[in-house]
């Protein structure tokens, strides 16, 4: 696999991502489609806590935690600096694997306890995959969201 070609591939997600992560803040990272669904800032905190997470299988250590994946929003994405750190983090370890990785190796398996055993590009491709799938997510609840009042959510305070 050439890397100019994973770079571009990265570069168009970042850029594309960008419309989205740009606009997140503090003072709209409550904003939810609905009472049932995440709010921004969870999403947001999602993605970058993925990226980490998920290069792990190509044999980085990142220490990030999960507090997203399988979880309830319960207000982990508050800190839109923290998640956004995590994202660029994300991007940095990318960009790692793009150099190390051998041409020859992006063909190789990877066990995940997700998809089972799939080739390192296909793992590759799915993080980028997933970061627009919640950018869409996000973007809809920019324009559409609200915070629902505390009677809406069920929680108190």
């Amino acid at each position: 696999m050439e890397k100019a070609f994973l770079q571009n591939i990265v570069e168009q997600n970042k850029m594309t991502s960008h419309y989205s992560f740009d606009r997140i803040s503090n003072e709209n990272a409550s904003l939810r489609l609905n009472r049932q669904a995440a709010s921004i800032g969870f999403i947001y905190r999602h993605i970058g806590e993925t990226m980490n997470m998920f290069t792990g299988f190509f044999g980085c250590k990142t220490g990030v935690q999960n507090t997203t994946m399988g979880y309830s929003d319960t207000g982990q994405g508050k800190n839109v600096d923290e998640s956004r750190q995590l994202v660029a983090q994300g991007y940095e370890l990318l960009a790692q694997i793009i150099e190390t990785t051998p041409p020859e190796d992006w063909l190789g398996m990877i066990d995940t306890p997700f998809f089972g055993k799939v080739t390192r590009v296909r793992l590759f491709a799915h993080i980028l995959f997933h970061n627009s799938h919640h950018c869409g997510q996000i973007s809809l609840t920019l324009s559409k969201g609200e915070v629902p009042s505390p009677d809406q959510t069920g929680k108190s305070g």
